[in-house]
């Protein structure tokens, strides 16, 4: 059966990341992908110049048009940036409770434009946490989230022990930042896995937290364990990454349809 993806997330003018980027991904898993959006953002591959948040009312609007009429398996959310906008996101997730929610905490675009408003980060704590079935922190959102210093892999685990404590069901912290190894860890408050990261030498790697955790979100849907979707979710945007596309002056996008193209005689 066709599985239904709803991402609440913003749009990215550029086609890398956000809305865009989960709908490619949703779509490259063979499910059928609808969307909410949170804000408009003016970027390309060199950065954002200027976010336009969408009201708290239309945002609520949206949701309710996509809930009353069709059945979500999985919601995936991303770019948030104001308190309001959290709050009657999680009571509309609160009304129709859909099995999975999949959270990447978009704080701070690739080029350090703050996406997420300073005091809507405890909002996302008390109001999402506890609603998520999956939260995917890179490792400066897993300290804003914790409010603890991470720097190394041996401080990734009290990190995620922390992130549990604050509601989450399981959390995947990825390990990118990390300046010796690029691994990721895998906490749902009693066992811990990880997962190692490969390093691909490429700039071109705009929307691959949106990208993970669409994949994250589709793959959940489609009945895999929390294990095996962050295995196969890794993997499929490990290779997204190594094919990456040079696009504009800056970093291009993962490239959502390897398989597809490759079908097609376009890749090798």
């Amino acid at each position: 059966m066709l599985k239904h993806l709803l991402t609440i997330a913003g749009s990215d003018s550029s086609g890398g990341a956000g809305i865009q980027a989960d709908l490619k991904t949703f779509a490259a898993h063979g499910t059928f992908g609808m969307s909410v959006i949170t804000a408009v953002t003016a970027q390309n591959t060199c950065g954002v110049t200027m976010v336009q948040d969408i009201t708290p009312e239309v945002v609520e609007a949206q949701i309710a048009a996509v809930f009353d009429d069709i059945h979500v398996d999985a919601v995936k959310i991303g770019m948030l940036s104001r308190p309001e906008t959290i709050k009657t996101i999680a009571a509309c997730l609160r009304k129709y409770k859909p099995k999975i929610i999949v959270l990447d905490p978009v704080m701070i675009s690739k080029s350090g434009f703050p996406l997420l408003q300073p005091e809507a980060c405890e909002t996302l704590i008390d109001e999402l946490l506890p609603l998520a079935t999956l939260v995917t922190p890179n490792l400066p959102e897993a300290e804003a989230i914790s409010g603890m210093k991470v720097t190394k892999k041996e401080e990734m685990r009290p990190v995620a022990e922390k992130i549990i404590s604050l509601g989450a069901k399981a959390v995947l912290v990825k390990g990118g930042h990390l300046s010796d190894t690029a691994d990721d860890l895998l906490f749902d408050g009693q066992q811990e896995k990880w997962f190692a990261g490969e390093r691909i030498a490429t700039k071109n790697t705009h929307g691959t937290g949106c990208t993970l955790s669409s994949s994250l979100a589709a793959n959940l849907a489609k009945g895999l364990s929390l294990e095996e979707a962050v295995q196969a979710s890794k993997a499929y945007v490990t290779e997204a990454i190594a094919h990456g596309i040079a696009l504009g002056s800056g970093c291009g996008p993962t490239h959502h349809f390897v398989d597809l193209y490759r079908k097609a005689g376009i890749l090798e």
